[in-house]
């Protein structure tokens, strides 16, 4: 814009609103552009423009010199101008008419540039709710009360004090909703949690007495989100209102959490039960771990931005913390962005570095599901979109500033950059040594189980002690077999005396064949029934420890075969079995070092690795291992007894220097020494073999 030329003239539609003042105490007034519904803070040097708009630049700027106490220059109001043209709050030019004209006769998402664009982020207003907010509000006023308040806490801390009271079956009820049907579940009560959600948010808006706009579906890398737009909200003087809409949502998922724990504790089993179950878990979930995030521009965010009266939280803490590095690292003399206090800066800028942190892991886990979601080529590329617009834009968007600014940098701090860079890539190269963690299972090498061999009645069971190989550890008696083998043995003599008479008598010697074949069936069914009865006597396969003797067994008892009687150990030679990631079992060699630490003990058991398996664990050889039974490894069941770990595992034996001194198997971890490697040649290794995996189509 040329000194000379006259301002052009805002549009008529606009509306100027006075709102809460700055941290400082500067005053702030806020633009609403009614047809977008967007809202501009502008403050006291805006302001004076547009108490003189249209006019010259520098007329403006002498005037507002002459007229306030505000220093201001030419640059400033054509600066500001440059702001209002880009936001179309001015009247269109000639070249914004054919622009408009342009954008207007444009495909839109009818070309796949715009799908391009916007798959990563798109509204779809669905209503304007006005006037069924305003008919609702009477009817919801009594819940905006202190007693509503204290009746809705009263009711949550009985429903979780009753969950506490059966919080096993609570878990377990939750484990169930990984199944179809659960899934199916889950989403309806997202849907029903997220519908309220928002109605919470409009409602507070509409109490308050702004207009909310419109409220629809909102798609984030193609998943459904409910929004409301509250833009209005920045007309409101008080940051204690602002703060009441954006907690609005968030307080009535917990109170629909609330209710619905208190409900599902005071049910039946049955599908109503079920449902709030979905309900509670839903809302406590997403609510706890999702919304309340102030990382993302989420309700947490805006809750954040709020209490501390700071609107542009994110902008305004990436912008100093981009200063602060540019200043650390390269020493450059930039000024702050704005004047604060030391404690507020260091705030900002730590804040700063927890969100950016926070959005690479939340942008990768998104391009690598969009990657999943879509088929091979479609989710390559799509991932590819996702990466270099989060990730790779934002990062060399700074690189481009620092590579400007090289020659600004002093050659000391330059040569340190050098060295640091150097030192870190010899860091990434050089090979470390890491131990490789895995949980395990400790247990004696040798252990003979001892159950009921068949529905028999218990003799005799040896005491609890030390026993040597051979003892009799338990003896059964069982009638059935006793008579069959004395029919058996009957038979046999029976069919023996006739076969004896047929030989003598000349006229018998055609059945003596059928006699002879009858009498080794017979013979056959004898030692069978022996072979069985020798299984009545149970010996001991080794010296060890018997153990875990029920002392309500004793003679005269009948057992079944999934009856425990007693366990026998092998107490000098104990091992671990441990499970490691597929990443990490390559890592591992036969006599590595180890040490295996039990739970809440703070020393460990030295150890050796034995072998490890060569394919993928299907089950887990100790059910304490399964995180349905208090262990660290999730597994899917699918219908069957046995768990099948989720992620892909491989067993490693372990032995023990020295036995355990309770004698008693025990849950624990493995540190192994793993083979050196290098950082660096570990990355190149691992994309080379994802690029080789997934170039097959």
């Amino acid at each position: 814009m040329q000194a000379a030329t006259v301002c052009l003239p805002l549009r008529e539609d606009l509306r100027l609103f006075e709102s809460a003042p700055e941290r400082d105490g500067s005053p702030v007034w806020v633009i609403q552009d009614p047809v977008s519904n967007r809202f501009y803070r502008i403050g006291w040097l805006e302001y004076e423009c547009l108490l003189r708009w249209p006019d010259k630049p520098d007329r403006i700027a002498a005037d507002i010199s002459e007229k306030t106490p505000l220093a201001v220059d030419e640059e400033l109001v054509i600066g500001f101008a440059g702001f209002l043209e880009r936001n179309r709050l001015v009247r269109a030019s000639a070249q914004g008419i054919q622009e408009f004209k342009k954008q207007a006769n444009s495909p839109g998402w009818r070309h796949w540039k715009w799908w391009l664009h916007h798959y990563l982020f798109v509204r779809v207003p669905l209503l304007r709710p006005d006037r069924m907010l305003t008919r609702m509000l009477p009817w919801v006023e009594p819940l905006f009360t202190r007693t509503a308040l204290i009746l809705l806490l009263c009711m949550t801390g009985l429903g979780l004090a009753l969950v506490m009271r059966q919080w096993d079956v609570f878990t377990h009820s939750v484990m169930d909703l990984i199944s179809p049907a659960g899934i199916v579940g889950f989403l309806l009560a997202l849907i029903i949690s997220k519908t309220l959600h928002e109605l919470g948010h409009a409602l507070v808006a509409t109490r308050l007495g702004l207009r909310v706009a419109h409220m629809g579906v909102a798609f984030v890398v193609m998943w459904p989100m409910l929004y409301t737009d509250t833009g209005e909200s920045w007309r409101l003087r008080s940051h204690r209102q602002r703060l009441a809409i954006s907690v609005a949502g968030i307080s009535v998922e917990m109170a629909l959490a609330g209710l619905a724990t208190l409900a599902w504790a005071l049910l039946d089993d049955g599908v109503l039960r079920q449902s709030m179950l979905y309900l509670a878990t839903t809302a406590w979930i997403l609510s706890l771990a999702l919304n309340i995030s102030p990382f993302m521009r989420f309700d947490g965010y805006f809750i954040l931005s709020d209490l501390l009266s700071f609107p542009n939280l994110h902008e305004r803490a990436g912008a100093m913390a981009k200063v602060w590095l540019r200043r650390h690292l390269l020493g450059l003399p930039d000024a702050d962005p704005e004047v604060l206090s030391a404690t507020a800066r260091r705030g900002l800028v730590l804040f700063a570095f927890a969100t950016w942190v926070y959005r690479l892991t939340v942008f990768l886990a998104i391009a690598w599901a969009v990657y999943t979601f879509f088929f091979k080529l479609l989710g390559i590329f799509l991932l590819m979109v996702e990466i270099v617009w989060f990730v790779v834009r934002p990062i060399w968007s700074e690189i481009i500033v620092w590579k400007k600014r090289w020659s600004e940098v002093k050659s000391p701090r330059r040569w340190s950059l050098y060295g640091i860079g150097l030192l870190a890539l010899v860091l990434l190269a050089v090979p470390w040594a890491a131990d490789v963690e895995a949980p395990g299972a400790a247990h004696p090498e040798r252990q003979q189980f001892v159950y009921g061999p068949f529905p028999a009645q218990l003799l005799s069971l040896q005491a609890q002690g030390r026993v040597p190989r051979g003892a009799l550890l338990a003896s059964f008696k069982a009638p059935d077999l006793d008579a069959q083998r004395q029919r058996s043995e009957a038979s046999v003599r029976a069919l023996e005396q006739r076969l004896a008479g047929l030989m003598a008598d000349a006229t018998g010697v055609g059945q003596q064949q059928a006699i002879i074949r009858r009498l080794n069936e017979q013979r056959a069914e004898i030692h069978a029934v022996r072979a069985e009865e020798e299984r009545l006597r149970v010996v001991a396969e080794f010296d060890g420890q018997w153990l875990d003797v029920d002392p309500d067994y004793h003679p005269g008892v009948w057992v079944d075969v999934r009856t425990l009687l007693g366990v026998l150990i092998d107490p000098d030679h104990w091992v671990v079995d441990a499970y490691v990631e597929q990443r990490d079992i390559d890592r591992i060699r036969p006599g590595a070092p180890a040490m295996f630490f039990i739970h809440g003990q703070p020393s460990g058991v030295e150890a050796e690795v034995l072998f490890m398996d060569s394919t993928r664990s299907q089950r887990l050889a100790h059910t304490m291992l399964d995180s349905r039974y208090g262990g660290t490894i999730a597994t899917h069941h699918a219908g069957r007894s046995e768990g099948m770990p989720v992620d892909a595992l491989y067993r490693v034996r372990l032995k023990l220097a020295r036995p355990l001194p309770l004698q008693r198997e025990a849950l624990g971890s493995v540190q192994i020494e793993g083979e050196r490697r290098s950082l660096l040649w570990n990355g190149i290794k691992w994309g080379l073999t994802v690029l080789i995996r997934e170039s097959g189509f």
